[in-house]
């Protein structure tokens, strides 16, 4: 079953083979090499990062969804404000797969925090997912578009419009989730005097907007109430 959120996103892609191509990927992100299969974290429970965006469980469907919206934004804008072309197809699909094999890089360890697998000591994520897309058949329009999403970082450059669409969305996001986990985690030091650790999105904005309505007291209040709510998820 495709997350919800997501399926609503990968039905706006109009070709229907890409967009099939889309959703047997979703529900069978697997690679193999050398006889073995690797599958990683479902993409549910996954982050998306180890630790500078998006790092705890449920940060991959965040990120991606988030990622898919905004670059739909700037497709919009690229379309009603300077008048240019945008191939939307391109930029939904390849924002949705930008990192879809993240979780394939990441273990539940012993004391339950997220690591890197074995895997990731020989390839990184955006090496393996251009080397499934090509395996898959993926149109070579599409593999640009994932490839490139690095920006200046990336293997190649953004050459097409879509590709340059994914890597701002993509940039946007995971900087708009690592400064809001952040400025959370330094109220949360200053109010209480101690770190917050593991803050999800959620959480940072329950401080954020605490401390924006009630100063440094809603702030403890606010820590008070997620170190509560996390000691009765663990026991339930």
């Amino acid at each position: 079953m495709l997350h919800p959120e997501l399926k609503l996103l990968v039905y706006k892609i109009r070709n229907r083979d890409l967009r099939k191509k889309v959703i047997e990927l979703l529900k069978n992100p697997v690679f193999e090499i050398d006889g073995k299969v690797y599958s990683g974290l479902p993409l549910e429970i996954s982050p998306a990062g180890l630790s500078h965006h998006h790092s705890y469980p449920g940060g991959f469907i965040e990120h991606v969804v988030s990622s898919t919206r905004l670059a739909l934004a700037i497709c919009d804008s690229v379309e009603k404000v300077y008048h240019g072309k945008v191939n939307r197809d391109l930029v939904i699909a390849g924002t949705i797969l930008h990192d879809i094999f993240k979780p394939l890089t990441y273990a539940v360890g012993e004391n339950g925090s997220i690591t890197s697998t074995d895997l990731a000591d020989y390839m990184d994520h955006l090496s393996i997912v251009i080397s499934e897309l090509v395996r898959r058949g993926f149109p070579l329009e599409l593999i640009h578009v994932v490839s490139a999403h690095h920006g200046e970082n990336s293997p190649i450059k953004p050459h097409t419009i879509e590709a340059l669409i994914c890597h701002l969305a993509d940039l946007v996001d995971s900087k708009l989730n690592n400064e809001i986990l952040r400025a959370a985690s330094f109220l949360a030091r200053k109010a209480v005097g101690e770190d917050l650790q593991g803050l999800n999105s959620r959480e940072a904005f329950e401080i954020i907007l605490a401390k924006a309505e009630e100063g440094w007291e809603g702030v403890k209040e606010a820590v008070k109430k997620i170190k509560q709510d996390r000691e009765k998820m663990c026991k339930s």
